[in-house]
C-alpha cells in the first residue's frame, strides 16, 4: 500500500489547520490556536487509488506551524515528503510575498516538481473577498492555484484536493514501477 506524506505550509493565520481538518474530516476548530511545530493527521481515502494496482492509499498530512521560530525543524519535516500544499490568506497582502519563501524552501530546495505543489488561496468566513485574479509572480504563477471558501463552496476545495492527491499517488506509483523495472532489467 502506498503511503504519501503531504506538507501543509504557509504563513501564520492562513487557515492551514482549518483546511487540514476539513479535508481529512477531522474535528472542527472554532477558535484560532497557532500550531506549535507540526500536527500529523493520518487518513485513508477510498476514492484515491494508485492507477494500476487498485490498492488503497494512506496519507499523512503534516500541518506545519507557520511561525518562523520553527524554521530549525523544517528540514526534519521536509524529509521524504511527496507533496507540498502552500496555504495563504488572499486578503493579507504580505502573504503573497511570504509564499515565495515557502515555495523556495519547501519545493525548490527539495527538488520537488511543480506538479507536486498546490497553492490554496484560503478565504476566511465573512472575508467577503472575490476570487479576483491574484497576480502571482514567477515561478508561483506556474503552480496550480485553487481558492477555498469553506462557507460558500466547501465541495470545490475537496474536489481539487482529491485531484491533487491522485496526481501525487500516480507519480509515486510511476516512480515505483520504474524502480521495479530497473531491478528486473
Amino acid at each position: 500500500m502506498l503511503k504519501a506524506k503531504i506538507l501543509f505550509v504557509g504563513p501564520c493565520e492562513s487557515g492551514k489547520t482549518v483546511l487540514a481538518n476539513f479535508l481529512t474530516e477531522s474535528s472542527d476548530i472554532t477558535e484560532y490556536n497557532p500550531t506549535q511545530g507540526v500536527r500529523i493527521l493520518e487518513f485513508e481515502n477510498p476514492h484515491v487509488a494508485s492507477n494500476n494496482k487498485g490498492t488503497g492509499c494512506e496519507f499523512e498530512l503534516w500541518d506545519c506551524g507557520g511561525d518562523p521560530k520553527f524554521e530549525s525543524c523544517w528540514p526534519a519535516l521536509m524529509k521524504d515528503s511527496h507533496g507540498v500544499v502552500i496555504v495563504f490568506n488572499a486578503d493579507i497582502p504580505s502573504h503573497l510575498k511570504e509564499i515565495e519563501m515557502w515555495y523556495s524552501c519547501f519545493v525548490q530546495q527539495q527538488f520537488l516538481q511543480d506538479t507536486q505543489c498546490l497553492l490554496i488561496a484560503h478565504h476566511k468566513p465573512g472575508s467577503g473577498s472575490e476570487k479576483g485574479n491574484l497576480s502571482l509572480s514567477p515561478p508561483l504563477n506556474k503552480l496550480k492555484l485553487v481558492h477555498s471558501n469553506l462557507e460558500d463552496d466547501p465541495e470545490e476545495i475537496r474536489m481539487e484536493f482529491m485531484k491533487y492527491l491522485k496526481s501525487i499517488i500516480n507519480s509515486m506509483s510511476e516512480s515505483r514501477d520504474r524502480e521495479e523495472m530497473s531491478i528486473i532489467t
